[in-house]
């Protein structure tokens, strides 16, 4: 076959990339795999091994079973400065980043994209269960569009939710049509080291990492109390939002900090109110509830962190989330809204979280989402996607 186009392979040394591979060779692809290297400091680590050594070998051996070139690049310092350090400023603000998204989007669809396409390469493609298609709009121009993978367990578009047109337009995702028990079973037909390997747990490319352990590096401790909001205080009634003008003030009405101590009582004592996220339950160390705590709100400025008892207590639902006019970004740009327009729309505040109705409501200072069912433990700094069916349309950082 002549004029082969290249595909370079971000091979990680799991079985969802192993197959990746494995599928564009057979479809007759010039295959390049590459193993990218974005973590230094293995001493945040929780167990005594290497991770990303161990991973780089398992590639190289997937790599050399396939037949396929294959090398390991650097991305250390660009990690570094674009998702470790970025995570350092959002906790210590309060807020709880989503470093998977934030590494697709600066360095596995950028940076390491770039490279690719230095060497030659037509495409990219990666491990990700989800799915792409291409179509021809009435003016002729070509529209990309990023759809759920098949496998409803596994779907990681919303770790995608932040790709450009651009982006997709040189990106493959061979597994996106196949379940996981189906790429295990190509895996083990074709001997492949990573058939049964357990799939990766903690921040993307750093291995699994004790979350408190990392932000000490530059988060040091700070003793602080942990208040106690009983579930019927009134600021935390929750009422169904309708939208109109006075709307404008969602983001303030959602807030958090102030009136708690009026309302609440302390009854422990924590290590940094930066080092806890909304709806997080463990850590918090307090006993003697008849039903576990929740953190509802951290006050980063007042070093408290407010809990509730149950994970239905009220304080911990809110009926919206903003997103700010610079935050928000549009997979589909020719759907964006201008002020004044709404879109019904499927949205979710994390990953794996059902999807849920909702409305989109554009004003002049940013995006509001509106949820049907009031959400629970919307977090600042978290990503915000709206799906139309199978199709992420866009995302948006939670202010």
């Amino acid at each position: 076959m002549e004029n082969k186009k290249t595909v370079v392979v971000g091979l990680s040394g799991g079985v969802d990339s192993s197959v990746a591979a494995y599928l564009l060779k057979q479809q007759g692809y010039n295959v390049i795999g590459l193993f990218m290297k974005n973590w230094h400091d293995d001493t945040v680590t929780i167990s005594e091994e290497c991770p990303w050594l161990e991973d780089s070998n398992d590639a190289m051996l997937v790599a050399q079973k396939l037949g396929i070139p294959f090398q390991t690049i650097d991305l250390s310092q660009e990690y570094k400065e674009r998702i470790v350090d970025y995570m350092f400023r959002e906790y210590k603000q309060g807020r709880t980043p989503n470093p998977d998204v934030l590494c697709n989007r600066e360095i596995k669809f950028d940076v390491f994209l770039k490279i690719a396409l230095n060497l030659g390469a037509d495409y990219v493609a990666t491990g990700h269960y989800c799915r792409t298609l291409t179509a021809i709009n009435k003016n002729g121009d070509s529209i990309h569009h990023l759809l759920v993978g098949k496998d409803p367990n596994k779907d990681q578009s919303y770790f995608l939710c932040q790709l450009s047109q651009e982006q997709l337009s040189k990106t493959l995702f061979p597994i996106g049509e196949l379940l996981k028990p189906e790429v295990r079973k190509i895996a083990a037909a074709q001997h492949l080291v990573t058939a049964e390997k357990r799939d990766s747990q903690g921040l993307c490319f750093i291995g699994k990492v004790r979350l408190p352990e990392f932000l000490q590096q530059q988060l040091a401790p700070k003793k602080g109390v942990i208040v106690e909001v009983p579930s019927d205080s009134e600021k935390y009634k929750v009422e169904k939002i309708s939208f109109d003008s006075e709307l404008q003030q969602l983001k303030k009405v959602s807030a958090k900090t102030k009136y708690f101590t009026t309302d609440g009582a302390i009854v422990g004592e924590h290590n940094g109110a930066h080092y806890f996220t909304n709806g997080q339950r463990k850590g918090l160390a307090v006993g003697g509830t008849k039903e576990a705590l929740f953190v509802i709100a951290t006050d980063v400025k007042e070093n408290v962190i407010y809990t509730g008892q149950g994970k239905n207590h009220p304080g911990l639902y809110r009926s919206g989330l903003f997103i700010e006019n610079e935050e928000i970004h549009w997979i589909r740009q020719d759907l964006s809204l201008k002020d004044t327009e709404t879109l019904e729309v499927m949205a979710r505040i994390r990953y794996r979280q059902p999807l849920e109705e909702a409305t989109l409501h554009k004003t002049v200072n940013g995006l509001y989402v509106i949820f049907k069912n009031p959400q629970s433990a919307i977090t600042e700094g978290q990503f915000a996607a709206w799906y139309d069916g199978d199709e992420c349309l866009g995302s948006g950082v939670i202010s």
